[in-house]
């Protein structure tokens, strides 16, 4: 029983990371994240 409950909350994880990845996605957060990180690298190095 005990390796049951520790199965579903395994998958349950999975399946609420996946849900967020998703909205993450949806809501193009990876570009926002990109474009500060070329920012903050230009600044570093003086360029920007």
């Amino acid at each position: 029983m005990k390796a049951n409950a520790v199965l579903w909350l395994r998958y349950g994880l999975l399946g609420v990371a996946l849900v967020l990845l998703a909205l993450g996605l949806l809501r193009q957060e990876p570009l926002d994240l990109l474009q500060k990180a070329v920012k903050v690298c230009l600044e570093c190095i003086g360029i920007g």
